[in-house]
């Protein structure tokens, strides 16, 4: 009888051992899906900031081609003055 005993409260402890690692696989779990939300959103953040960087260097490379059509337009101009003799 005894021995039954010993068995029943071995099964009752490894069940309590299964029902605890069962609760802390699920607040691990809750917790990876916190930690997902979070990267998603941090992704997108990313991505929008990406996008706005690849404008920013589309621009400068416009500003850069304008700044180069000015220099020219400019030497030009300055080379017409200078055959002028002024």
């Amino acid at each position: 009888m005894t021995t039954e005993l010993d068995r029943l409260k071995v099964l009752e402890a490894k069940i309590g051992h299964v029902l605890e690692f069962i609760n802390k696989i699920g607040a691990e779990n809750e917790k990876l899906k916190i930690q997902i939300k979070d990267l998603r959103s941090e992704k997108k953040d990313l991505d929008e900031l990406s996008k706005r960087a690849a404008r920013l260097d589309e621009d400068m490379k416009r500003y850069e081609n304008e700044r180069e059509t000015l220099k020219g337009r400019i030497d030009a101009i300055i080379a017409q003055i200078d055959k002028l003799g002024l």
